[in-house]
């Protein structure tokens, strides 16, 4: 057993929970795109995921997109959800985010009804009316808390490769809406897309 995997048992058995939810988002920071979250149930004898790790700081692209697909095929149940760059500019991106989180947790259906919630952060999710803990740095202690952070990054980046070839010029593909110093150059030079969040630039 994983590291990550007996982290959740015993989380598990401390909460007196049959199961767990782990919930994780992608894209608060970048000046474009929306922002993603994935919602994750494994079993308690889940196995073979040893590789699933913190999605944002360890993993490759390519490693990453592998254990995106071995996610999906091992968890109980899994959901994705988004909000789009039109309610980050109208709710703001933390309430955007705790709405994307909304959207995947619906998504698990029948699955996610009386799974104590993980969440990533130091956060709750607000008006939740399961059991639920924040869970600093989840992603890099709990397995389905890591495996929520795969799937909503591998989502949010196929995402940010189709806008890149819908709005050429700004490299989303390589910077995937971060603010790095060629996105900066490209705004200077193109202004902004449609896809861009106003209030960040």
């Amino acid at each position: 057993m994983s590291v990550l995997a007996a982290f959740d048992e015993a989380l598990r058995a401390k909460r007196g929970a049959s199961s767990l939810v782990g919930v994780d988002e992608a894209g608060r920071g970048p000046l474009a795109g929306p922002v993603v979250a994935a919602a994750v149930i494994f079993s308690a004898d889940v196995s073979g995921l040893d590789g699933v790790k913190d999605s944002k700081k360890v993993l490759s692209p390519v490693r990453r997109d592998a254990l995106a697909r071995l996610v999906r095929g091992r968890a109980l149940a899994w959901g994705v959800g988004a909000a789009s760059m039109a309610e980050i500019e109208d709710r703001n991106i933390l309430q955007a985010t705790f709405l994307a989180m909304r959207r995947a947790l619906e998504a698990l259906g029948p699955a996610g009804r009386g799974a104590h919630l993980v969440v990533d952060g130091d956060k709750s999710l607000p008006a939740w009316a399961g059991a639920q803990e924040a869970l600093v740095d989840g992603d890099a202690k709990s397995l389905c808390v890591a495996g929520a952070s795969i799937l909503a990054k591998t989502v949010r980046d196929r995402w940010m490769r189709g806008f890149d070839r819908l709005h050429p010029g700004y490299d989303f593909s390589r910077h995937k809406g971060y603010g790095t110093k060629a996105h900066y150059e490209a705004l200077r030079r193109l202004g902004p897309s449609p896809v861009h969040r106003r209030s960040f630039l």
